[in-house]
């Protein structure tokens, strides 16, 4: 259940068995304090939020979840069946999406995608369930188990900032999936609260800490493709 604000629910027996399993992390712990971050209770209303946030800024997907609302009064399997997906793409959604959205809706509709038993499934039947979905991959399905379900052992490996929090609180290049099972293994049953640290520590709260991944040069110029008015300017300067 989320706290009382509504936030991913979290306190000082997750945080005191992290800090003992991780010196390092009990430094961002300790800077950065508890993290508030909301959660959404209701799955389907979680799944559509997160496919109608596919590609696009978290402002913008605000603004377009906002017009879903105001125009359907609630995100509900039975309002997403019944309108078309035209209805849909009105409030700014795209094709594609508005798709995703309506299969969805005609499957929990029925029966056929069985909300409620996803609640009691397993972490990884319950991604396998929710990643089988159009539109959801494994990635979406994770977040879904961390602000939604509020299961307390999500460490995503494809998420880049929790990567990017990683490589910044434990001064490496590069976090490869041996090095990063590793730590999930050290920071278990508690990875959805490391998680929140993690990303903490890749928005810049401990501004101390440096992402050391190797920056990516950009390939060379080819001096043949250069064009002639260039050819000449560059052996004007002395480049051979």
């Amino acid at each position: 259940m989320p706290d009382e604000n509504g936030c991913f629910a979290y306190g000082e027996k997750e945080t005191e068995y992290l800090k003992k399993k991780d010196k390092k992390l009990a430094e961002v712990i300790d800077r950065v304090g508890h993290v508030y971050r909301k959660t959404d209770p209701d799955l389907f209303s979680a799944v559509m939020r997160h496919i109608v946030g596919q590609q696009i800024s978290t402002k913008a997907q605000a603004t377009v979840w906002q017009r879903a609302l105001d125009k359907f009064s609630a995100v509900t399997p039975e309002a997403i069946d019944h309108a078309s997906v035209e209805d849909i793409q009105s409030v700014g959604i795209s094709f594609r999406k508005a798709g995703y959205m309506k299969d969805f809706a005609r499957k929990v509709v029925p029966g056929e995608f069985d909300l409620a038993a996803v609640e009691h499934m397993s972490d990884e039947e319950a991604i396998e369930a929710l990643s089988s979905l159009k539109g959801i991959g494994v990635w979406t399905a994770e977040m879904l188990l961390l602000f939604c379900l509020e299961r307390p052992d999500v460490l995503s490996f494809g998420d880049l900032a929790v990567l990017r929090g990683m490589r910044m609180v434990y001064h490496h290049r590069k976090i490869d999936r041996k090095l990063f099972e590793k730590y999930r293994r050290r920071l278990s049953p508690y990875g959805s609260v490391a998680s929140l640290y993690f990303w903490a520590a890749a928005g810049g709260q401990v501004p101390e800490l440096k992402d050391l991944a190797p920056v990516k040069k950009e390939p060379a110029k080819d001096k043949k493709s250069q064009t002639p008015a260039r050819k000449r300017k560059a052996i004007s300067k002395g480049e051979k």
